[in-house]
């Protein structure tokens, strides 16, 4: 049983954060478009951004300062504009708009990390997004989660939100977390953007490490079109205020910690995968007997992101050969006579021969999944076997349906 529970607030339930989203006139839909998220005091800070040759300022810009000063007070997220392949235009805007949050919040620029989304290639409206900030300040509250969590989104149709709360020295711990992101979602961290708040002490080398290895299991873990973007950010912030003793070294409270954190990830991880743009259903992939997790991981982000399986999902065929084919062109060496597949509770394959099963029954099982779209009982279930080994990993991906070549048909115009 996980040594948490969830509580209610995201981003804003750790102490001492505050957060607000607004419409600032950057998307033409005059959608909300702008947010900000403040820590009252200085908080040790972490990020993970995409792999991509082709970055968005904002990633340039956060990777820099990050590197500088592990520390930060502000976020500061703008959707509309992606700011990704703007040249030396778009990074002087990057750097414009945190200096005049700087003047607005009255604190150093370095302590201001930003982010982006939307289409690429467009530079941000700064002159409406400077516009904005003195309202955007005045209205940052410990209530303004939810407002932050809409103002980040572009093609989502839901937005991303969790809090948990553990308890440390019988004093309250907590983390919260908020995600964007419904297409061009195939991590190498991870367009999707995850913002993380965290009330606990924690040193900044340890931080960042319990970050990037939760990113491994979670945000590294999804994929809906296999497409990494210009703009992934996964950028958290660990401000003390729970006044609970630091953690600065591996050990069980550090184990905790990032158990939590890695829990936080993965709630909005899967969330993204769930609203995937034209998706009807989660898909879960759970991969065992490989020689490492690594490997596990990588068999099931494989399957999770193949587009014939994909398709089959949608098309409520259980075609168990697109998952087989799929895991053995992942890159892993296994012995196919040991492969054991099995769709939901149909065991389709085992010690490498197919196995007899309800075809109409496993049909319908793909079918109930989409119609319970955006509930529990959504999500596909696949699970493959591939050994002996004590390596395990997880994926999650989402069906691909004709929505989503419709949407993404129409994105710019």
């Amino acid at each position: 049983m996980a040594d948490w529970q969830e509580i209610p607030g995201s981003i804003t339930a750790p102490r001492g954060y505050r957060a607000v989203g607004m419409a600032a006139g950057l998307k033409p839909s005059g959608l909300p478009d702008l947010t900000l998220i403040l820590s009252d005091v200085e908080a040790i800070a972490a990020g993970v951004f995409t792999t991509s040759q082709v970055r968005a300022a904002c990633v340039d810009y956060c990777r820099e300062r990050l590197q500088t000063k592990a520390s930060a007070r502000a976020i500061l997220c703008n959707a509309g504009q992606a700011n990704a392949a703007t040249g030396v235009l778009g990074l002087e805007d990057a750097l414009e708009s945190a200096q005049a949050l700087s003047q607005a919040l009255d604190m150093p620029s370095e302590l201001i990390l930003l982010a982006s989304t939307g289409v690429i290639g467009q530079r941000i409206k700064l002159d409406a997004l400077k516009a904005a900030l003195p309202k955007l300040v005045a209205s940052v509250s410990e209530d303004g989660a939810e407002s932050a969590a809409k103002a980040i989104t572009t093609t989502d149709l839901v937005t991303k939100a969790i809090a948990l709360e553990t308890t440390f020295h019988d004093r309250p711990v907590r983390i919260g977390g908020i995600a964007k992101g419904s297409g061009m979602i195939h991590p190498n961290m991870a367009t999707m953007l995850a913002f993380v708040t965290c009330d606990a002490a924690v040193s900044p080398p340890l931080w960042q490490q319990m970050l990037s290895r939760a990113a491994d299991c979670s945000f590294n873990q999804i994929t809906v079109d296999g497409d990494t973007s210009t703009n992934d950010s996964l950028i958290a912030l660990a401000n003390g205020q729970s006044r609970t003793p630091a953690i600065t070294e591996a050990g069980p409270e550090a184990d905790k910690l990032e158990a939590m954190l890695t829990e936080v990830c993965i709630y909005l991880a899967k969330a993204i995968a769930r609203d995937g743009e034209g998706a009807t259903c989660l898909v879960e992939v759970q991969v065992s007997g490989t020689t490492s997790d690594a490997e596990a991981r990588q068999i099931a982000r494989t399957i999770a992101g193949s587009s014939l399986v994909k398709a089959a999902i949608f098309g409520r065929d259980p075609n168990w050969g697109r998952i087989a084919g799929a895991a053995g062109r992942a890159g892993v060496l296994f012995n196919q006579d040991h492969l054991q597949i099995k769709l939901g509770e149909f065991l389709m394959m085992q010690q490498g021969q197919p196995q007899p099963f309800d075809r109409a029954a496993a049909s319908n099982y793909l079918r109930q999944a989409a119609l319970g779209a955006y509930l529990k009982e959504d999500t596909v279930a696949i699970a493959v076997s591939v050994g002996d080994g004590s390596g395990s990993g997880k994926a999650w991906g989402c069906d691909l349906s004709y929505d989503y070549v419709k949407i993404n048909a129409e994105y710019t115009t």
